[in-house]
């Protein structure tokens, strides 16, 4: 279904053919053009209006557009039904419309899921998994996942465990490849970091092609962040130039969540969960020892903010957290300093939350990088502790800090419930693109739907370069019926319609219905 249907702050019944309407012009035209339609709609006869003009569907490569013959068939037979998803769905990356605004272009990537046909033929694909980076809660679920598919939905009997990263493709010594198996993967969704280990750099494209034709892999699934991402993209590349019928799959991973496009990164919420923890520790810490206790912690999250933001917003124990994207004032009226002096005058004691990447206006940036080329930060954490006992001292006030920094223990841990289904999804999701013959795209959630996209990595100037996105499956399509249904029945919390005044009975019976929607509405939102 074109997501345009999946707005929720479209209740209107015109809207919703309009929507229709757009999809079916969407259909008939090729993926690399736009599907030039211009929809306006009224919720009420004097109320708001809102007009899409243009709706660019971004194209993912698919490997029989470049020349290679399709080894594959039916996509039946490994499902056993025929619920699949259509090659022209796609899923708007912009949802909210203004009224009033005029015409405007919304983006709209590949919906992702099980296609009816296979470009692999099962019994003569094999598949590698490699993972690359730093640690990140659900590694070993989504290593799991790939695997569960592959070989029990798929029927793929090889699938390779890369060792250590790029570098496993390449470097004498190292572990070989293990040869991963359901049974294998059993249970390693339980254990933190990743079964087939990790590092930094490594990369050599021309080896690791090589080390593919060699094995005779058709597949390869890559799971890391930014630098992972532009070296599978240039494997992708290379092995369309070198005519090897061969898929390459992104799946994006860092607990920074700092991933333009899609709503959330695999990790990210089970880090936050983490980060609380160390929150919890910093106030005992501050409370109980006396006088004027302070607690400081650092949170991983490199040049964004959201893992500290989140983690504050979620404990609501922090009196002050600071962020990348906000410039440090250490003094004056608004000042850092200031500000604590007046939280510590009113209940004796604070709590300070500050992200690793904060900071760099005062301490300055570093021109060092690690092996993955991303740029080492400051030590913001120790100055900052070491800035506030200053100012105490100097101000003839005593002070007793307490400084935490649970970087890695906020990564190496286990998924939660949570990021355990958004890997079995993003997983699957990877898995379905690659059998049905798409390479060079990465996976992700885009409004609680996955997509697919051309758009991941950034090139050394911060720029996007043409990489891949892959997202689509909505959990819960009667749940957002229900939503859709209740919204369009209850427009006045919308402020879109005027209230109509019902029976007792009625009233009652849709505050219920409200009620139990706005619960699941709850759980179905995505940060």
């Amino acid at each position: 279904m074109f997501a345009f249907a999946d707005v929720e702050l479209l209740p209107s019944t015109a809207l919703k053919m309009a929507a229709r309407i757009l999809a079916r012009c969407a259909r008939r035209l090729p993926y690399g053009a736009a599907a030039v339609v211009s929809t306006s709609c009224a919720l009420a006869d004097e109320g708001p209006t809102f007009s899409v003009e243009k709706v660019d569907l971004k194209r993912v490569t698919h490997l029989q557009t470049l020349g290679f013959r399709s080894k594959g068939g039916s996509n039946a037979k490994s499902f056993g039904y025929a619920k699949f998803i259509s090659d022209d769905d796609c899923v708007l990356g912009d949802v909210l419309l203004k009224a009033h605004a005029g015409p405007r272009e919304v983006t709209g990537y590949m919906r992702a899921g099980p296609r009816s046909e296979l470009h692999f033929d099962p019994k003569e694909t094999r598949a590698a998994i490699v993972t690359c980076g730093g640690l990140c809660p659900g590694l070993n679920s989504i290593v799991k996942n790939l695997v569960t598919i592959l070989e029990g939905h798929y029927g793929i009997q090889k699938i390779y465990g890369v060792s250590g990263g790029y570098r496993g493709f390449t470097s004498v010594g190292w572990d070989a490849p293990v040869e991963l198996s359901s049974d294998y993967c059993e249970r390693i969704h339980h254990d933190g970091g990743t079964v087939l280990g990790t590092s930094r750099g490594g990369f050599d494209a021309e080896k690791i092609v090589e080390w593919l034709k060699a094995k005779h892999v058709s597949q390869l699934f890559v799971v890391g962040g930014d630098g992972t991402h532009r070296g599978a993209y240039k494997l992708a590349e290379l092995c369309v130039a070198r005519g090897l019928n061969v898929s390459v799959a992104g799946i994006p991973k860092t607990i920074d969540n700092d991933i333009g496009i899609i709503d959330r990164s695999f990790g990210f919420m089970t880090a936050v969960s983490e980060a609380t923890r160390a929150i919890a520790a910093a106030r005992t810490e501050a409370e109980c020892n006396m006088p004027n206790g302070i607690g400081v912690v650092k949170l991983m999250g490199r040049s964004a903010g959201f893992l500290a933001a989140y983690a504050t917003l979620a404990s609501q124990d922090v009196d002050l957290c600071l962020v990348p994207e906000v410039p440090i004032v250490m003094e004056g009226p608004q000042g850092v300093l200031p500000h604590l002096e007046r939280v510590i005058d009113h209940k004796g004691h604070a709590v300070v939350v500050v992200a690793e990447g904060a900071g760099e206006e005062l301490l300055g940036a570093s021109a060092e990088v690690d092996a993955g080329g991303n740029k080492k930060l400051p030590a913001i954490g120790e100055w900052l502790v070491a800035e506030i006992k200053k100012h105490f001292k100097a101000s003839g006030k005593e002070a007793t800090l307490k400084y935490i920094d649970p970087s890695y223990m906020v990564r190496s841990v286990a998924a939660d419930a949570g990021d355990s289904y958004l890997c079995m999804l993003l997983a699957h999701a990877a898995a379905h693109g690659s059998m049905a013959g798409y390479t060079g795209f990465t996976v992700g959630l885009v409004n609680n739907r996955t997509v697919r996209d051309r758009r991941f990595s950034r090139d050394s100037d911060g720029g996007n370069d043409e990489t891949s996105y892959l997202v689509g499956h909505d959990p819960h399509p009667r749940a957002r019926a229900d939503v859709a249904a209740v919204d369009e029945r209850h427009g006045p919390h919308l402020g879109a319609r005027p209230v109509h005044h019902e029976p007792a009975g009625h009233r009652a019976r849709a505050q219920e219905d409200q009620g139990r929607v706005t619960r699941r509405r709850g759980a179905l939102s995505s940060p």
